[in-house]
């Protein structure tokens, strides 16, 4: 009886020191694999399990911007179900709305058009989808990074110039590249951060970001 306790003993402190040895050693070696290879194997599983999804249809290719609808929507030359282009809303970044129904015009929103217009309006562009979060929206929009011709990134340049805002609400790839390039916009007051008040920015940012424009 004894001996059978004994060995019962044993093998709880040799599963326990295994479970130890996952959380202490192994997770962390996971994580870093998960670092440095995870979005190459999201992005694979997700290849191999739509392969007539979004990603084949979209990621990667090069397709024409046929109209500018805000800062930070446009459509593309390519059908959609039964819409006969593809709209995109651009991931990471919100601008200043001009066509919402309650909302309405909001302070920098026509700047942030013109400045997505300048950049993208006729121009090849590529569609870049992510490996994180959903890839469309609420509305059925099509949520993607766009690469312009000259190889930027329309989603950063948009942030970087002031022109929008690093959207908070949800996870990207981008998430805190976008939030250092939204600071330092803030800091160099640059575009829409040049005069904006606290009043003037949107409600999900001034609840995510309650420092922001606090004082003047």
């Amino acid at each position: 009886m004894v001996r059978k306790r004994l060995k019962h003993a044993m093998r709880r402190r040799t599963r326990n020191g295994l479970i130890a040895a996952f959380f202490f050693i192994l997770m962390p070696i996971g994580v870093v694999l998960d670092h440095q290879f995870g979005g190459r194997l999201r992005q694979y599983i997700q290849q191999s399990t739509y392969p007539d999804g979004d990603w084949q249809k979209y990621h990667g290719r090069v397709f024409t911007v046929l109209e500018v609808i805000d800062g930070d929507t446009l459509d593309i030359d390519i059908p959609d179900g039964e819409h006969e282009d593809t709209r995109i809303r651009l991931i990471g970044v919100d601008t200043p709305e001009t066509k919402h129904p309650t909302v309405g015009l909001m302070y920098y929103g026509p700047e942030a058009t013109e400045f997505t217009t300048f950049l993208a309006l006729g121009k090849q562009v590529m569609v870049l989808l992510d490996t994180v979060g959903d890839q469309r929206g609420r509305y059925g929009r099509l949520l993607a990074y766009i690469q312009l011709p000259d190889g930027k990134v329309l989603n950063a340049e948009i942030i970087k110039n002031g022109y929008g805002y690093a959207y908070l609400s949800y996870p990207h790839s981008e998430f805190s590249t976008y939030q250092m390039l939204m600071q330092q916009a803030i800091d160099n007051e640059v575009g829409l951060w040049e005069k904006a008040t606290r009043d003037q920015l949107p409600k999900w940012l001034r609840s995510k970001r309650p420092d922001l424009l606090r004082y003047p």
